[in-house]
């Protein structure tokens, strides 16, 4: 699976929504409503869980993560929505030795997500999320490539910055079962973006 077209996705996804609050204005200050939605993207810096350069630090490939989150589930308690994310981790790869130039994944997830906001200021949540993973790496005579189904406990917070923009800090934990053997593999890292609230669409300030 290929993600090529998300990093320019994400960016006219978030320039999109930066035009949202011009339109906004025109709309009655004081009406609550919109969307139970919260929508956006980040720089992303991931372990690869392959083994430690000659510095001893972990390899580490950087790339981009996509969320949209869904608080409009009927039924469901308040706080707990679903979320989906899309990742695509295919930059800086250590050069060094041969073939580690090869590191790369990209990955679609989905699942349950609760939250909890603190003084309209600040969010705290956690997630568990469970999806499709394609994984390049170094090759293992023909076998340098494989799919599978993935699984990624997380967590993090948000930090209101301006009116409905939050900046998001996000840890996730991913499991890619029996890769090379019975071991998983894990990658593991953090998210730093920014996401659109677009339930407080009409909140006035």
């Amino acid at each position: 699976m290929r993600l090529k077209s998300v990093p320019v996705f994400i960016l006219a996804a978030l320039f999109a929504v930066a035009a949202l609050p011009l339109f906004a204005q025109s709309s009655p200050s004081a009406v609550r409503g919109g969307w139970p939605l919260m929508f956006g993207g980040g720089y992303s810096s991931i372990n690869m869980d392959w083994g430690h350069g000659a510095d001893g630090n972990p390899r580490i490939v950087n790339g981009v993560t996509a969320w949209l989150d869904w608080y409009g589930v009927p039924l469901f308690p308040k706080g707990l929505g679903i979320e989906v994310e899309g990742e695509h981790v295919n930059w800086n790869q250590p050069t060094m030795p041969v073939g580690l130039e090869r590191l790369r994944i990209d990955a679609g997830l989905a699942g349950p997500v609760y939250r909890v906001r603190y003084d309209q200021r600040f969010d705290f949540y956690v997630k568990a999320m469970a999806g499709f993973g394609s994984i390049d790496f170094p090759p293992v005579g023909y076998y340098s490539h494989d799919t599978r189904t993935i699984w990624a406990p997380g967590g993090g917070a948000d930090v209101r910055a301006w009116r409905n923009f939050w900046v998001r800090a996000d840890y996730e934990y991913q499991f890619w079962p029996q890769m090379f053997g019975p071991n998983a593999l894990n990658p593991h890292g953090y998210t730093l973006g920014l996401v659109y609230d677009f339930s407080d669409l009409h909140r006035r300030y």
